[in-house]
């Protein structure tokens, strides 16, 4: 077996493990914490219970059932809500090594609370980082406030999903090195290998073909992360 973060996933992806909350927001539905990826696109593959995604994109509100089988995904700028119908599990895809869970996600909270950055922060914040054994009631009210800015959008239009969008974009600012950084070493590395990689294949050399590498995570590296959704199962990003 070859040094496992020597190479990232297919595509410099992310993986993780996600068991939907199952308690009740303040609209009375079960289940997650709306937010916004503002350069990662996001996949869903459904492997037990039931549920549905809403999701808000300036062509309007929608609601995508989720069963077992079921895969969805959603690009940058999809405002996004998952919905528990009972025991929903799902492997989540993030794109650019699992930049959706560090970093890359803005929650729909209240215009005046997306406006400041020490507000946001405050809002948003967990205990220990949202660790495994952490208080997850601080993932429930932080869940319950994105809910009710999330009906605000939805009740606004296209010009309050497009406020929020700027107001998203701003908050971030700050962070935009870090995230293309990572971009860098995983994303872009993994389609620079495979355009170096054709390249070899036009001039008809395999030799990039003899370093080729096995990789294996046996077991996830943290179980019950609180996540923006649920509970997630991590696993080591390689990039």
């Amino acid at each position: 077996m070859s040094d496992r973060f020597a190479a990232p996933l297919p595509g410099g992806i992310g993986v993780s493990r996600l068991r939907v909350y199952d308690t009740v927001a303040p609209d009375g539905l079960v289940g997650g914490t709306p937010h916004v990826h503002l350069c990662c696109t996001e996949g869903y593959v459904v492997t037990d219970g039931e549920g549905a995604v809403q999701t808000l994109t300036t062509a309007g509100f929608r609601e995508t059932p989720l069963r077992p089988g079921a895969v969805v995904w959603f690009e940058p700028g999809t405002v996004h809500r998952l919905v528990n119908g009972g025991g929903l599990s799902i492997v989540v895809l993030m794109q650019n090594s699992g930049l959706p869970e560090a970093g890359d996600a803005v929650l729909t909270f209240p215009p005046e609370v997306l406006a400041d950055p020490a507000a946001y922060a405050a809002a948003a914040a967990l205990p220990d980082g949202g660790a495994p054994g952490a208080d997850v009631h601080a993932a429930y009210r932080r869940r319950d406030l994105a809910v009710t800015g999330f009906q605000a959008l939805r009740s606004g239009g296209p010009a309050a999903l497009v406020a929020f969008h700027a107001a998203a974009v701003a908050l971030r600012q700050p962070l935009l090195t870090r995230w293309r950084q990572r971009w860098e070493i995983g994303a872009g590395r993994a389609a620079a290998d495979t355009a170096g990689q054709l390249d070899a294949l036009e001039q008809g050399d395999p030799g990039y073909l003899g370093d080729a590498g096995v990789y294996t995570v046996d077991q996830p590296t943290e179980r019950g992360r609180l996540g923006m959704c649920g509970l997630l199962d991590t696993y080591p990003a390689t990039g």
